[in-house]
């Protein structure tokens, strides 16, 4: 009898605790089911994308207040988005986009600039050094916007005018074709064992040629022909060597330079310079509002980041943004949830009492799902999370600079 009296007394002990415990967990659902708290859930859309049904998690934003347009933005001096279509060349894009910027802001006519021109120059640096390399060096489209100052200072640049990399007919990029037949040319190398720089390098411009045209030796200014080096620097006259990367990672010391760990950095560029998040993004708030577009180096491929309503946010169900800090970002660097597969150009901001939002200029197809054509609007979440690098003049970010004098 005392055996049974002492399960029952604990049965029901126990009875009352789930009872307590299940009127809380149905408190809790309750109160998640406020639409306020419902914003962020996660939703599932199935869309044709390039001929193949597929599936993928997105969020319901709906409740989300945003900017509707460009014009709620403080905004720097630009030129208009252009789309690069089937190219893997968002780097190039979005730096040259930050180039003819920064002739506005130095009080310059800007002038629109040849992507191509040097995408071009830049397939035949990285066929140079995986030769060099014996073939151990990364070959793709894609690259990152220092690449770009890195180009232009040995080869210069060309007005859009002067080189589309488009053949006749053409009025759309697709570099399908062109990067198969050099990637099968190259792996051919590879497996014989062939390495005649000269000769290589001459068959990947004979390749490139094919498909975008020869680039340009010359450019008339004033009726006079001048080289693509003598037109940056003496028409141009874009100050290269003032341009500076930053990024926030922990794998290296902060406030010391170092290597950006992404296979675009294909050259394993180490003039990084490593600071900690709040560090970073406050260097990115203060260049915009003082006036300095930037160039970032983000994850576009996101849940939080929709097409449709131009937006890039950090859904609750990925990381609530009272806990975005330097661990949460190396975690998602770390697992690979966040990569580095896009270039942007960073043009305006907008600051609300519960938000700062900034207006980003992209090239990539998404962009132009929206009702704003050729941009997205980033809030500040998605920026501390999942923006890697970013690419801004040297005068912008002075104070950070100091600190590694400092160091």
């Amino acid at each position: 009898m005392k055996k049974r009296a002492f399960v029952y007394r604990v049965s029901l002990c126990l009875l009352v605790f789930f009872l307590s415990f299940g009127c809380a967990q149905k408190e809790n659902v309750e109160k998640a089911s406020l639409p306020d708290n419902n914003r962020d859930r996660a939703v599932y859309k199935t869309e044709q994308i390039d001929g193949k049904e597929t599936t993928y998690l997105t969020m319901d934003y709906a409740r989300i207040e945003r900017p509707a347009s460009i014009e709620e933005f403080t905004r720097v001096s630009y030129l208009p988005p252009i789309q690069q279509y089937k190219t893997l060349s968002c780097w190039c894009f979005a730096t040259t986009s930050f180039l003819e910027a920064e002739m506005a802001r130095m009080g310059k006519e800007p002038v629109k600039l040849s992507e191509m021109y040097t995408v071009y120059w830049e397939f035949v640096e990285k066929a140079r050094r995986f030769v060099r390399e014996k073939g151990n060096s990364i070959f793709s489209g894609g690259s990152e916007p220092n690449a770009v100052i890195e180009r232009m200072k040995v080869y210069g640049a060309v007005p859009a005018t002067a080189y589309t990399g488009l053949l006749p007919g053409k009025t759309e990029h697709d570099h399908t074709a062109l990067f198969e037949e050099m990637d099968k040319y190259l792996q051919t190398c590879k497996s014989n064992n062939f390495w005649n720089e000269e000769e290589i390098l001459a068959n990947i411009k004979k390749i490139l040629n094919k498909h975008l045209g020869e680039p340009p030796q010359t450019v008339e200014v004033d009726g006079k022909a001048i080289s693509p080096v003598d037109y940056l620097k003496n028409v141009l006259q874009l100050p290269l060597d003032d341009y500076v990367a930053v990024m926030s990672f922990t794998y290296l010391p902060f406030y010391t330079k170092g290597e950006f760990k992404v296979p675009d950095n294909w050259w394993h560029s180490q003039e990084y310079y490593n600071v900690p998040l709040d560090d970073y993004y406050q260097a990115i708030l203060q260049a915009i509002k003082n006036g300095y577009s930037l160039v970032l180096s983000v994850d576009f491929t996101e849940p939080g980041n929709i097409p449709e309503a131009n937006l890039g946010v950090i859904p609750d169900f990925d990381v609530p943004r009272d806990y975005i800090n330097q661990d949460s970002r190396e975690l998602r660097f770390f697992n690979s949830a966040t990569t580095d597969d896009h270039g942007l150009h960073l043009v305006g901001y907008k600051e609300t009492p519960k938000d700062t939002w900034f207006l980003v200029k992209d090239s990539w197809s998404t962009a132009y799902v929206g009702k704003v054509k050729g941009y997205f609007f980033y809030r500040d979440d998605y920026v501390k999370l999942k923006s890697l690098a970013f690419l801004v003049h040297k005068d912008a970010v002075r104070d950070l600079l100091a600190r590694f004098k400092a160091n």
